[in-house]
């Protein structure tokens, strides 16, 4: 036993007793174990423009691997609406002097070309990392590297903002007031906007991831051994369309905000449970049935088969409650992003950035037979999905 211990040990009643249980306590707030959750998904794949949409006249393309912004005025904006958040963005300027774009951050979509409640940080020329509505003035202090390849690390917690340029920190500074908000790349190439962009990824605070990308760690099949039609295949969650059973989460969700991409084969068929019992049962019409919770339907909207489809059927409908309002389906063997909010009986569809249904218990009151806490899922409708980026959070 150490002297330390000793001591300790001698003095185990009265104050010093209590000394040391706070302490203790002091240590295991300070742990990273007491941190909120992150949840790291990638913004550019490298290969195509998936995740993002074009606002206003810009034209963007990939090329060689990078993002370009290429002519006109508007904006890229992302599919999904960010929180508190880390941004790692690299950008290059196709011109060596004299250029102009940004990077926004927690911006609303609306007015054109360029977003009105928007916080945009600069990439201007001589005044890169600035924030006009926030005035963190810093200049480039030698940070940039002109013609060259530069980082930005945009970190947003709460109302304030922190910039690392190149991997030196900036500034912080505060003021915010979009508590929530699309982020975006602006594209003014007349101004001297041509630029270059690669690995753009996002970390989520507050998001846990669902999905590792190595293996089915917390999922099991529901009723039969997942491995018969459920795999890691190159990072990504596959369902190879044999003959299997669904995907089940092995924790309960109640309240939460559930994100996604997926991806499915020409003619796919698939959905996510939502708040289902153990044995997944997704459907209830009237309350002498067993409990039940829902399906959110994912399908290749496109497909010949599907056209004389009912309303509920089509992909982002809540199934047998309410239809998509719109059907922004990409392409089979493209990405899409999917986002499933659930507060009580209130339930929003976000399909490719577009909010496409939006169930209430007053509007649809089917949704009241269905239950507010239960299992997520994947289902398996016999053909290949492939998923990624899988994360969820907890609404309080």
């Amino acid at each position: 036993m150490s002297g330390l211990s000793r001591v300790l040990s001698l003095r185990f009643r009265g104050v010093t007793l209590t000394l040391l249980v706070a302490a203790l306590v002091a240590c295991v707030a300070e742990s990273p174990a007491a941190e909120a959750p992150r949840a790291k998904s990638s913004l550019f794949d490298g290969k195509t423009l998936d995740g993002w949409t074009i606002e206003g006249g810009c034209k963007a393309a990939v090329e060689d691997g990078l993002l370009v912004l290429k002519e006109g005025n508007g904006w890229l904006r992302s599919d999904f609406s960010y929180g508190d958040f880390v941004l790692h963005v690299e950008w290059k300027a196709v011109k060596s002097a004299d250029y102009d774009s940004g990077v926004y951050v927690r911006t609303l979509a609306g007015g054109e070309p360029f977003p009105k409640n928007s916080y945009q940080v600069n990439l201007l020329d001589g005044s890169e990392g600035n924030v006009k509505n926030l005035k963190p003035t810093i200049g480039t202090k030698g940070e940039i590297r002109q013609g060259e390849w530069n980082s930005f690390d945009i970190t947003a917690v709460g109302d304030k903002l922190s910039l690392a340029i190149n991997g030196k920190k900036v500034y912080d500074v505060a003021g915010l007031k979009n508590r929530e908000g699309f982020v975006g790349l602006q594209c003014e190439v007349d101004k001297g906007g041509e630029f270059q962009f690669r690995n753009l990824h996002i970390t989520e605070i507050g998001f846990r991831s669902l999905f590792n990308g190595k293996d089915l760690a917390g999922w099991e099949g529901g009723g039969e051994p997942a491995e018969k039609c459920w795999l890691v295949e190159e990072g990504l969650l596959v369902c190879n369309g044999k003959k299997g059973p669904w995907l089940k989460s092995l924790d309960e969700f109640g309240d939460f905000d559930f994100r996604f991409e997926y991806q499915v084969s020409p003619g796919g068929n698939s959905g996510v449970y939502v708040r289902v019992p153990a044995d997944g049962n997704h459907h209830r019409e009237n309350d002498q049935l067993p409990p039940a919770g829902f399906e959110v339907q994912v399908l290749d909207d496109s497909a010949p088969q599907y056209g004389m489809l009912k309303d509920y059927q089509y992909c982002g409908s809540v199934y047998d409650i309410c239809g998509a309002s719109r059907r922004v389906c990409r392409p089979a063997g493209r990405w899409n992003s999917m986002e499933i909010r659930c507060q009580g009986q209130t339930v929003t569809v976000t399909h490719n950035g577009v909010v496409v249904s939006e169930v209430t218990e007053e509007k649809h009151p089917l949704i009241a037979l269905r239950k507010t806490s239960g299992f997520l899922g994947l289902q398996n409708h016999d053909t290949q999905v492939k998923f990624r980026n899988i994360r969820v959070t907890t609404i309080k």
